[in-house]
């Protein structure tokens, strides 16, 4: 069938050119704001395969989406990542293969991701200090991971983004010290606002505070705001003449958050999450064991966007039925 993209819009006159894309619930660290506990396995591993994710971002890509990011879980944990991003990356249409990783063999494995067909990457790192670092995340990593950065810097990305979650105690006293990470480095540098979420409602209210404290640090220091392409994430992102970097911030409590989205979900067994803090899911998997399929799968994507909502309901305590961010890859 010859390749010719079409237009994904929803109710509300909304365009989407962006999936975010689970390929596993897994994950290895134990982020105090998702899996204190760690990630504890619940039934069988039965997540999307290659030749399933293949099909499915053609199918996405023949509806218009151009950008596909992978997300978990850790996503690296997956053996095949490689070839996922290889299959992802071959995709017509598609010009922007990304991915959402906790950096934990960064290092050690980012030339073979950029060769693989990777463009873009997102490490999220939510402290500079080591102590911190180790106390979210439950791992002495840091230092690696800022190697694994430093690294994928040379392998020619066409953008790197680091994220930090914003929280209480890590807030406004290493605002300092993420802008000096940034003042040689490219590449930008996102606070996400802490998300309430099904598991968390105590974290959440000992641990959040308003993505405004960022933006008054920033604007008191002359950052101003950047232009937004049309295929980006919600970020906000400042510049400044004296920083090669920028410093961002994902703030899902403004007013207005969910007006410009761009971006469907579906979740790393086959499920189409119309917004992460939504309720259920349209199953996708079915129409993926044969190529043939497309057709059927592309009337069920297109049909599912009738019931998109003009956006979540975090302002009133209701994260919908999203138990943590593994769950559907935040």
């Amino acid at each position: 069938m010859a390749f010719d993209a079409g237009h994904l819009t929803d109710g509300f006159g909304r365009r989407f050119r962006y999936l975010r894309l689970s390929v596993t619930e897994v994950c290895n660290f134990r982020c105090t704001y998702c899996l204190p506990d760690g990630w504890k396995r619940q039934g069988p591993l039965s997540f999307l395969t290659p030749d399933e994710i293949e099909r499915l971002v053609h199918g996405f890509a023949r509806l218009g989406l151009a950008k596909v990011r992978l997300t978990g879980g850790e996503p690296t944990v997956r053996r095949d990542f490689a070839e996922i991003v290889a299959r992802v990356a071959a995709t017509p249409g598609v010009d922007k293969v990304a991915v959402t990783t906790n950096g934990w063999n960064l290092n050690k494995r980012v030339q073979d991701w950029r060769d693989a067909g990777l463009t873009h990457l997102n490490v999220s790192l939510d402290s500079l200090d080591r102590d911190g670092f180790r106390a979210i995340t439950g791992h002495d990593r840091c230092d690696d991971v800022i190697r694994g950065i430093d690294a994928a810097m040379a392998a020619d990305f066409q953008a790197i983004k680091v994220n930090a979650v914003l929280l209480r105690e890590t807030a406004e006293a290493g605002f300092d010290a993420w802008a000096s990470f940034v003042r040689e480095r490219p590449m930008a540098v996102r606070f996400i606002e802490l998300m309430r979420t099904a598991d968390n409602a105590d974290y959440f209210a000992a641990h959040h505070i308003s993505g405004t404290v960022l933006r008054a640090w920033l604007e008191a220091r002359g950052w101003t705001l950047t232009t937004r392409q049309a295929d980006s994430g919600p970020a906000q992102e400042y510049q400044h003449p004296d920083y090669a970097g920028r410093l961002g911030l994902i703030a899902p409590y403004a007013p207005g958050f969910c007006d410009s989205c761009n971006r469907l979900r579906v979740s790393a067994r086959g499920q189409l999450r119309l917004c992460l803090f939504g309720q259920g899911g349209v199953p996708l998997r079915v129409f993926l064991q044969d190529a043939d399929q497309e057709p059927e799968l592309i009337a069920a994507i297109t049909a599912a966007m009738t019931g998109k909502r003009d956006g979540h309901r975090l302002a009133q305590g209701d994260p919908g039925d999203l138990v943590n961010l593994a769950a559907f890859g935040g």
